[in-house]
């Protein structure tokens, strides 16, 4: 008998639940036993469900294949197959919020992609290299809940996560204020070119919800534990545009940044690259071995040649200089469906299982 963990999918049919899929393949402490998906979904094979529409660029784990798609409504059925679920189901913020509600309820984690409770007070929202200590909100989210084991952690927005980390890793140097530009890849909004042929040299200036959520969450991030909730941050200051561009995989920011102690070049490379967290100290089974990396050629970062640094789970920074209007300004870029969705969630879901808030049932 495995001694995994044993994992289900919830929106398992679509492009963050074929992440999902491939990412935990072969995964060392979980193993994926159920997928469940919508009604229409439902008694087919899984391999019969997503038909033509496997988005990866690896083929279907032969061991998901034959596993028969259940209905994700029907909660308590599916949640006494597994130890926690992955959510990435795609329905409203008010239906995400209360199935997620409803899976935590069986006493079943929920560790989830979605926005949906990315501002629920005593709901995590966790960087696993930054602020793991949010987790500690979790014994007060059960408390209103009225579970002893079930609970929900979610990760943040994709596009953060190319520059979000480059300002953790500054903190001591206090940065204050940001300008932000993302230029964010199609499959992002769940496509590829082949079903968003008109992408295809193109750019559009407008991601619906996109620059709210880029200037906020940082701040949740980097806020504080105080009473069980999170209390968000009130710097870095952040305002943001955010564009999408004819790019598979991987976001791009552009950033300009102000710091209130006045940091060299030098000084916050050598930050940057020295930056980790708990995934490293604990050596967890997605954690990249270096979470930033810094490119000292003029024409890095790039998508091409850097998107699938660490797997995908790392941070590539490039063209840190001085600016004459702010301090600095630099480009940051990550994979988007792997650290910024599903590699992101899955760390969480393993710095979870360490810290003891995931166990078997």
């Amino acid at each position: 008998m495995s001694e995994k963990l044993k994992v289900g999918i919830l929106g398992a049919t679509g492009m963050v639940g074929q992440r999902f899929i491939s990412l935990l393949d072969g995964h060392p402490w979980f193993e994926v036993v159920t997928v469940a998906a919508s009604a229409r979904s439902a008694g087919k094979t899984y391999e019969e469900a997503v038909g033509g529409r496997w988005k990866m660029d690896t083929p279907m784990p032969e061991a998901v294949k034959g596993l028969t798609v259940m209905n994700v409504a029907e909660v308590e059925k599916v949640a006494s197959t597994v130890d926690f679920v992955f959510s990435a189901v795609d329905m409203s913020k008010d239906e995400i919020r209360a199935i997620e509600e409803a899976y935590a309820k069986t006493e079943t984690p929920v560790v989830s992609n979605n926005s949906a409770h990315r501002w629920t007070p005593d709901v995590p929202m966790v960087v696993p290299e930054i602020n793991p200590e949010h987790f500690e909100v979790i014994a007060d989210q059960k408390k209103r809940l009225g579970t002893t084991r079930g609970f929900i952690a979610v990760k943040p927005n994709c596009s953060i996560q190319s520059y979000a980390p480059a300002f953790a890793a500054w903190r001591e140097f206090e940065p204050y204020e940001a300008v932000v530009t993302t230029y964010q890849a199609i499959s992002g909004a769940g496509k590829t070119f082949r079903d968003w042929p008109e992408m295809e040299h193109n750019i559009i200036p407008f991601i619906s919800g996109e620059e709210e959520k880029s200037e906020k969450e940082p701040l949740r991030i980097f806020g504080k534990v105080e009473d069980g909730v999170i209390v968000p941050a009130s710097e870095p200051r952040i305002t943001c545009q955010c564009v999408r561009v004819p790019i598979l995989n991987g976001h791009t920011a552009a950033v300009f940044v102000r710091f209130r102690k006045k940091p060299t070049k030098e000084q916050l490379i050598e930050a940057l690259r020295s930056f980790k967290g708990i995934p490293q100290e604990l050596e967890l089974p997605s954690a990249p071995k270096q979470f930033i990396q810094y490119l000292e050629e003029d024409n890095r970062p790039q998508v091409a040649m850097d998107v699938d640094f660490e797997r995908g789970m790392g941070v590539s920074i490039g063209r840190l200089r001085e600016d004459t209007m702010y301090d600095f300004k630099f480009i940051g870029l990550s994979h988007n469906t792997v650290r910024g969705a599903a590699g992101g969630a899955v760390l969480c879901a393993e710095t979870l299982k360490a810290k003891g808030y995931i166990t078997a049932k």
